[in-house]
């Protein structure tokens, strides 16, 4: 595959797919229809040969898989070798534009046996994707609240995930650099953080507010709205820096850098 549908799809299964945890933990009504079940549910796609795993034996592919334990959600990436539940994607164009929004239907393997467990994901796969296209802020602030952390969840993870796969302009950032953190955060609210860290190459996405001691750079806003106006782009980011709606901690051109990789990240996933 072409080296933007394999960012593409690494933005999909390694950062867009783990949002379901945080997710269904925060919406009651998701949570039921988890409730009580076990299993794992595996989200896939089929790729060119050399270009994905082989633990099944039934040809190359990309995944991610949610471990369902007492109706709890633990994500993890890489392919399971025996899910009971399988939405499988012939390439990963396909399921690429399937997260964009296509009609493109995947096969599913194991529905019969776990129609409940089919019927929750696929609720809260809506779900994501109703509040992750969001163009303007959500009307409750429970969601307003929601959609702040799972975009700095996005884009912490997205950033990291990048750049282990060899994309040039994350690399560009991580490589050189000594050990340093970069954090989004909202005032009041470190239940919302999210922040990366990278060395000499290296990187690693957490969720929460670092706290053991300033972060290299940070992007800090005064409110949920304030970051919401920068994070949909319905607020001008200068203006609001300007206006103190958002704090830049840290030197300006790692701002600049920050901000790209944030527009790279929301590319992908778009």
């Amino acid at each position: 595959m072409d080296s933007e549908t394999r960012y593409t799809l690494t933005v999909f299964l390694n950062a867009v797919v783990p949002l379901l945890k945080p997710l269904v933990a925060a919406k009651p009504k998701l949570a039921r229809g988890f409730k009580g079940r076990e299993g794992v549910v595996q989200i896939s796609a089929r790729v060119a040969d050399g270009e994905g795993t082989n633990i099944t034996g039934k040809g190359e592919r990309r995944a991610t898989h949610l471990e369902v334990v007492d109706g709890e959600l633990r994500v993890h990436l890489g392919e399971h070798p025996a899910p009971n539940l399988e939405i499988e994607f012939p390439s990963a164009e396909k399921l690429n534009a399937f997260f964009k929004g296509s009609l493109n239907l995947p096969k599913i393997h194991g529905a019969a046996a776990n129609p409940g467990l089919l019927i929750a994901t696929v609720k809260a796969l809506l779900a994501m994707s109703s509040l992750l296209s969001s163009k303007e802020p959500p009307k409750e602030q429970a969601d307003r609240d929601l959609l702040t952390k799972l975009m700095f969840y996005l884009l912490t993870t997205g950033i990291s995930q990048l750049n282990k796969a060899g994309h040039p302009q994350v690399r560009d950032l991580t490589e050189p650099s000594p050990d340093r953190v970069y954090a989004f955060s909202v005032d009041g609210r470190p239940d919302l953080g999210a922040y990366f860290r990278i060395k000499a190459g290296k990187s690693k996405a957490f969720r929460g507010e670092y706290t053991r001691s300033a972060p290299f750079f940070t992007m800090r806003f005064d409110s949920v709205d304030s970051a919401l106006g920068t994070l949909l782009q319905t607020d001008d980011m200068l203006e609001a820096a300007s206006s103190g709606r958002l704090t830049m901690a840290g030197s300006p051109e790692y701002g600049a850098e920050l901000g790209a990789l944030m527009m790279t990240v929301a590319g992908y996933a778009q």
